[in-house]
């Protein structure tokens, strides 16, 4: 075997290896032919990896993903599905009720990138009986019971898409900024796999304190914590405030029409308003209870702090937290643009 047919074989090889390391269902199978999964070769040799995938590691009381272990800092056990699912509650409140803001028309192929519990993609598929949506995660932690055309896979979305070019409608991609190392990337491969007038969605929490009444103390502890996660992802090639970054990312992919949502997300329950006090209360005990497990990993890891020092800290950032004397607030980023149709320039 000359070197050209050597280079063509360890290629293929690697693209079957490649494949059935994400062609991991969950729930109903996929049709193949439909979304440009694995070839027949590949899904048998997925199931070496399937089980694996639920083998799931175990740190401080809390479990994390097996299928690229490691790569997604956080935990994903029945506490932190609960949390996101409760972050899913306090954003569709705090949008109205809209699951995106991108102007769709009939979309057809929907993908979810990091998934999560799924919630979001159900209640996509709710909405758009006609789609087919398909949700992304490094956890098989999606429910079985889904409506028809809503599908799980774990698949890693830092890695080469399986689909091809010029396939889905609508990309959609949430709560990641502490998650994804390259966001060019992820947003070039999201250009390149969308149709032509598709469109893309980043929605991302900024993870800067901000007040605008002066209430907030210079030493609010909050924002220390926040301070800490900040370096401590910046190890693990992570920039937590990356989503201020994402509109210039998104232009230059490619992406027209691109429009903006910054909406403010109070911390505590002091808003006035009744909808605003209630996303409060989501936004405060959606970070009191993922105080424990997002900082675990990145303060002990990342920035060397030990279990205790991160447990004794950790008690003065929830007493802060529940001071509504402070009237602190995050921003909510909102961020969606459309490939270029085939009939413009």
């Amino acid at each position: 075997m000359d070197r050209t047919a050597q280079e063509e074989h360890a290629a293929n090889a690697q693209s079957v290896a490649h494949q059935a390391a994400h062609t991991i269902e969950v729930g109903d199978d996929v049709d193949p032919s439909d979304d440009g999964y694995a070839t027949d070769d590949a899904s048998r040799a997925s199931t070496s990896v399937s089980s694996s995938v639920r083998d799931y590691s175990f740190e401080n009381g809390r479990r994390y993903h097996a299928f690229r272990e490691g790569t997604y800092l956080f935990p994903n056990d029945e506490s932190e599905q609960e949390r996101e699912d409760m972050k899913h509650a306090m954003v569709v409140n705090l949008c109205g009720g809209a699951l995106h803001y991108a102007p769709l028309e009939d979309p057809q192929k929907v993908i979810d990138i990091g998934t999560g519990t799924g919630i979001w993609a159900v209640d996509m598929g709710d909405e758009y009986p006609n789609a087919t949506v398909l949700g992304i995660d490094l956890s098989p932690i999606q429910p079985s019971w889904v409506p028809p055309n809503v599908k799980f896979m774990v698949d890693d979305a830092e890695s080469r898409w399986l689909h091809p070019e010029n396939h889905f409608d609508f990309v959609h991609i949430r709560n990641l900024a502490s998650s994804i190392k390259d966001f060019p990337k992820l947003i070039s491969a999201a250009y390149a796999h969308l149709k032509p007038g598709g469109w893309i969605e980043l929605q991302d929490l900024y993870f800067k304190v901000e007040c605008d009444d002066g209430s907030m103390p210079e030493d609010y502890v909050l924002a220390k914590w926040l301070d800490n996660m900040e370096q401590g992802l910046q190890n693990f090639g992570v920039d937590l405030l990356g989503p201020r970054k994402h509109p210039a990312y998104v232009e230059e992919a490619g992406f027209v029409n691109v429009q903006q949502k910054i909406l403010k997300v109070p911390i505590g329950i002091w808003p006035k308003n009744k909808t605003l006090k209630t996303i409060g209360l989501y936004n405060r005990t959606m970070i009191i209870d993922g105080l424990q497990g997002n900082s675990m990993k990145v303060f002990t890891k990342g920035l060397g702090w030990s279990v205790q020092e991160v447990e004794v800290f950790n008690m003065e950032v929830r007493k802060a937290v529940m001071d509504s004397s402070i009237h602190s607030h995050l921003t909510f980023n909102v961020l969606y643009g459309q490939k270029p149709p085939e009939n413009t320039a």
